[in-house]
């Protein structure tokens, strides 16, 4: 009888904790990750794309998106755009404080549209403090364009900086630069994100923030004419916002770098990453070093998977 009381009691104690952890995995998987997009939208292509994969991306609770490098308020109004058409302006759209720039901001005139577009936007750098102390711990930042919003947030309030849950970018080269994938490598290079701000890109490698980095070597996806035709007949109001970024574009075959982030956060296999130890150089090269690990390094993507993800997403109703 003693021994049937104690394995009443042992299961009426030990039942409630393995339920628990029966229903915590499915409990972390309806919870949206809090995520702020820091994005230099206008020039290439890739960064429409990635926030629209984002926009259709029920796991991913947006608490704004942030427009860096150049002509930030002009960048604004591309996404205020963008989400417009989309039907998500609760989205909070900020901009980063303008730099100079000599590259064309191709999708200008789609933001200048007068559709949607806000006359001003808060500023990016006390939005994203705010929201990390809102959300210590919870929020990841999504840098896919170059770093001066980042190196700001650093100067500005380095321990608050460090609240993030990670920064999750697009960025270096550590082993392969520019160059279509199937052709000889040439070795890395500087890359776009990094070169234009390589102080900022310094202060992060450092900053001792979680960082997961998707490189040139991992990014060069080409959307080709098969894949870009089955998208953009899809005909919603988001594809179509797509096709005529596209074609403001003006080039033939995008390169998907910067989606690449927002595929590693809703699948990390798509991307595996590896630890290693980066420097920035004073020539924007991101040095793969010996020491203790500063960031999580993807260098080879599963392509197929990522298209197979991406395209789904965009063209489902």
């Amino acid at each position: 009888m003693r021994f049937s009381i104690v394995a009443i009691l042992l299961s009426l104690l030990i039942d409630p904790i393995l339920s628990a952890q029966r229903e915590e995995p499915a409990q972390r998987s309806t919870t949206p990750e809090k995520v702020i997009i820091d994005s230099d939208i206008g020039d290439d292509i890739d960064d429409a794309f990635a926030v629209a994969l984002a926009l259709k991306s029920p796991e991913l609770q947006i608490l704004g998106i942030s427009t860096t490098f150049g002509d930030t308020e002009a960048r604004a109004k591309i996404v205020d755009r963008m989400l417009g058409e989309a039907g998500r302006t609760n989205i909070p759209v900020l901009a980063g404080t303008p730099t100079h720039a000599t590259n064309p901001m191709t999708q200008r005139p789609y933001g200048e549209g007068g559709h949607f577009a806000k006359s001003s936007h808060p500023n990016s750098i006390d939005f994203i403090l705010d929201q990390i102390r809102r959300y210590p711990g919870q929020v990841t930042l999504i840098a896919i364009g170059p770093l001066m919003n980042v190196g700001a947030l650093l100067d500005k309030d380095p321990a608050t900086f460090l609240k993030l849950k990670r920064v999750v970018m697009m960025g270096g080269s550590i082993e392969r630069g520019y160059g279509d994938p199937w052709s000889p490598s040439r070795g890395p290079e500087p890359e776009w994100n990094i070169i234009n701000d390589i102080p900022a890109a310094k202060k992060l490698f450092l900053s001792r923030v979680p960082l997961y980095v998707m490189p040139l070597d991992s990014t060069q996806l080409k959307f080709d004419e098969v894949k870009r035709a089955y998208v953009f007949k899809q005909g919603t109001s988001l594809t179509d916002a797509l096709t005529l970024l596209y074609h403001q574009w003006g080039q033939q075959t995008p390169t998907l770098f910067d989606p690449m982030t927002l595929a590693y956060i809703l699948d990390p296999r798509i991307c595996p990453v590896e630890p290693m130890h980066i420097v920035v150089d004073d020539k924007g090269f991101t040095r793969r070093e010996p020491g203790p690990p500063n960031a999580q390094v993807c260098l080879r993507s599963d392509s197929d998977a990522f298209f197979h993800l991406l395209i789904g997403r965009l063209a489902a109703p």
